[in-house]
Order: C-alpha cells, then structure tokens, then sequence
C-alpha cells in the first residue's frame, strides 16, 4: 500500500510541477505569433498521438479486447467535440468579444485535459 501512495504522489507532483513551468514559460511570452502558437500545437498533438498509437493502444490490447477500445476511443471522441461545441457556442453569444480559433483550441484542450486527470488523480482512492 506504501508503494502505491509513494507512486501517485510522485506522479502527481511531476505532473503538477511540468503542467506549472509550462504554463510560467506560457505565461512569460508576452506577444506571441499564430505561427509560434500552431507550431506549439502541432507539437504537442504530434506527441500525444505518437504516445497514443505506441504505448497506450497497444497496453490496452493486452488488458482488455478491441470492442472496449474502440467504444472508448468513440466516447472520448465524443466528449472532445461536445466540449468543442460548448466553447463555440459560448463565445457566439457574446458578439462584441472576438475569440481566435488558437484561443478556442486551448480552452477545449484545456478542458480536455481536467476531464482526463479527474479519474487519472482519483483512481488512488478507489484502490483504498
């Protein structure tokens, strides 16, 4: 049981303590390009996808058998473009603010990313 506590608490101070630089370094530029911010993205998404297809997929194919992958994969899919739409439809009502498209993929990102450590941080409890 000690090693399970010492496992998530190290894992969540390295996953709050990177989230945090990363946005202090966000944070620090001041005036930033479109072309810096979508080269930021692309970046990002490029890893995330690789991290996808040759770590996590292949795991799960081990635990579990392809119809729950897929089904997961579609809810998750689906969330992310419910939010997409709750974003949109958000800043559509307010005519006299002018929301970037860079700005809406952050807020989505970021509401996607809350969304996936909320049972990432309370699967600990369940192990109790």
């Amino acid at each position: 049981m000690e090693i399970l506590l010492n496992t998530t608490l190290i894992s969540l101070f390295f996953g709050t303590f990177g989230t945090t630089i990363g946005g202090v370094i966000g944070i620090s530029f001041k005036s930033t390009s479109n072309k810096f911010l979508s080269f930021v993205l692309e970046f990002a998404a490029g890893l995330m996808i690789a991290i996808i297809c040759f770590e996590l997929i292949p795991k799960a194919i081990e635990i579990s058998n392809i119809f729950n992958i897929i089904i997961a994969i579609l809810v998750g899919v689906a969330m992310m473009i419910f939010c997409d739409n709750m974003v949109k439809y958000r800043y559509s009502k307010k005519t006299n603010v002018q929301v970037n498209s860079l700005l809406r993929t952050g807020i989505v990102v970021g509401i996607g990313l809350a969304i996936h450590n909320f049972p990432e941080r309370t699967s600990y409890w369940f192990w109790l």
